[in-house]
This record gives structure tokens, C-alpha cells and sequence, in this order.
């Protein structure tokens, strides 16, 4: 099974950038649909971004769509998040995810069936 590890969280002021990156190992990164979640206190996880396996189909929540940038580097195994324009309403613990089983996945987190620990974002105002 792959591991992940999120990395690159942090506190930023509202209008800010922060890149999220999520370094997988022990599994087969170039074949795996991978996704962006995250979760608010008191909220259900929500996808935030998910990618196909070559990188060629993305999705975004409304919420982010113009401000964030889902992107993988399958030779590095590693897949990031770039987030500009950062409101308070994006802070939350944010997680990388992989579905194993598939190139292409949707956006429940029943999809994924492997999951980083977890990256706070917080974004003052």
C-alpha cells in the first residue's frame, strides 16, 4: 500500500500562496488517480482538487476554482497543490489521498483507499 506525507502547510495572510506538496512511496504513484481534501473543524472532509493518473484530467471544487492548481510529477513521485489568493474559509487541515485501484477516481473519499496524515492551512485575515 503507498504511503503519503503531506507537506508544506503553514499560517499565511488572506491573499497569500502556499504550495502543498505529497511525497508517495512504496506503491505505483504514475498509476493512481490522486486527490486535494480537507476538512474545517466541525465539517466533513471535502475534495478540494483530484487528478488522473497522467495528469491530463483534473477536477476543482467551485469553492477553488480559478485560485488553486492540482499538478503531479510521476518521476518524483510527488503530487502538489498550488494555493493563491487564500481566504480564511480555505484554513483546514488539508490531506492528500490515492485511489490504488484506479487511474481515474471521483470525488468521495470512499474512492481513496490511501491517505496522508494531514497539513494545516490557516489563512488569517
Amino acid at each position: 500500500q503507498v504511503q503519503l506525507v503531506e507537506s508544506g502547510g503553514g499560517l499565511v495572510q488572506a491573499g497569500g500562496s502556499l504550495r502543498l506538496s505529497c511525497a508517495a512511496s512504496g506503491g505505483t504513484f504514475s498509476t493512481y488517480a490522486m486527490g486535494w481534501f480537507r476538512q474545517a473543524p466541525g465539517k466533513e472532509r471535502d475534495v478540494v482538487a483530484r487528478i488522473s493518473w497522467s495528469g491530463g484530467s483534473t477536477y476543482y471544487a467551485d469553492s477553488v476554482k480559478g485560485r488553486f492548481t492540482i499538478s503531479r510529477d510521476n518521476a518524483k513521485n510527488t503530487l502538489y497543490l498550488q494555493m493563491d489568493s487564500l481566504k480564511p474559509e480555505d484554513t483546514a487541515v488539508y490531506y492528500c489521498a490515492a485511489n490504488s485501484r484506479a487511474g481515474y477516481s471521483g470525488s468521495s473519499t470512499r474512492n481513496y483507499d490511501s491517505w496522508g496524515q494531514g497539513t494545516q492551512v490557516t489563512v488569517s485575515s
